[in-house]
């Protein structure tokens, strides 16, 4: 087995939650399986002109303990710089928001792909695919959908459909979504706070009452579908399953529509680029293509044994051949 530098671009390594976190259980695979682990954050990352893309890392390794779970060489935050062309491969693993600093990070992780590095996800197709607006692509997979800035037309597939979901484009975990039923109370307080007086982009979606069941999701890995979904069912009568608004995950294995539905959408992500995403699918209906740092690897090898952290680090090493 050949060992690899691996570099993870996330967010603070103290911050991580790691009994649940899906780049720590990729960095303890990929250690067990004799690769050498860095990290940085998106901040960390600079260029200059008549140089390479650098990042000031910490050489890390996970001790097995919950507490102090990794010792790192480096006790200052600019003590290596290190050009990101050296590693074998680059992990970015930013969470959203999808925001200008992220936009700025995908630009200067292009600059070190044209210097030689390996990055995954690809910058390019991170850009290329906003988490929530990537299943345009797929309109015969997603349930009636509207995208907008007019308050309008909001109104308008409100009154066709009666019970809807209103989302920012640029939130996670469940945040900042809101149900409207058939009353329509506080829509208009909800489009306010949501588009901003046309400023503001909304996605729009038909309530689809087998969220009940929950909002699965689906883990593509090399345009290959794990053979369990995380679903993730709203608990105490919130609407949204996310596992960060109180959302229960049940592992189960995927249905013949969930496998359908990756197996039509993996292979294209995969050409252009995105290793690892993370299709949601409620019922029938996709509702949403995540590739910034798709989730769930813990709580599937937790239920059902199946390791998708090995899945995802042989992935890696295989596009290193």
């Amino acid at each position: 087995m050949f060992s690899m530098k691996l570099l993870f671009v996330a967010d603070p390594l103290e911050s991580f939650k790691i009994y649940k976190d899906t780049t720590f259980a990729m960095m303890r695979e990929a250690q067990k399986r004799g690769h050498t682990l860095s990290a940085c954050q998106p901040k960390d990352i600079m260029w200059q002109r008549g140089g390479l893309v650098t990042a000031f890392v910490r050489d890390i390794t996970l001790t097995g303990q919950s507490a102090e779970w990794f010792s790192a060489e480096q006790q200052a935050p600019n003590e290596r710089p290190a050009a990101l062309k050296d590693f074998d491969a680059v992990v970015m693993r930013k969470d959203p928001p999808f925001d200008s600093e992220f936009f700025y990070a995908t630009h200067l992780l292009e600059q070190a792909e044209r210097e030689g590095a390996r990055v995954f996800n690809k910058p390019r197709a991170l850009r290329d695919h906003p988490e929530k607006l990537a299943i345009l692509e797929w309109p015969q997979f997603i349930g009636p959908t509207l995208v907008t800035r007019d308050a309008q037309d909001i109104r308008r597939f409100h009154a066709e459909y009666h019970d809807i979901i209103l989302k920012p484009l640029d939130g996670m975990g469940g945040a900042g979504i809101f149900r409207v039923k058939e009353d329509g109370l506080n829509l208009g307080a909800i489009i306010e706070t949501l588009n901003k007086e046309g400023a503001e982009t909304v996605m729009v979606q038909k309530f689809l009452p087998a969220i009940a069941q929950g909002d699965k999701r689906v883990l593509v890995i090399g345009g290959q579908p794990v053979p369990y979904s995380l679903a993730r069912i709203p608990q105490g009568g919130e609407v949204r399953g996310n596992l960060a608004a109180g959302g229960k995950g049940v592992a189960q294995p995927l249905t013949a529509r969930d496998r359908e539905i990756a197996e039509a959408i993996g292979p294209v992500l995969f050409q252009r680029g995105l290793l690892l995403i993370g299709l949601d699918v409620i019922g029938e209906h996709l509702t949403e293509i995540n590739v910034t740092s798709p989730t769930c690897f813990q709580e599937i090898f937790d239920q059902t044994g199946f390791d998708v952290a090995t899945v995802f680090i042989q992935a890696l090493e295989a596009a290193q051949t």
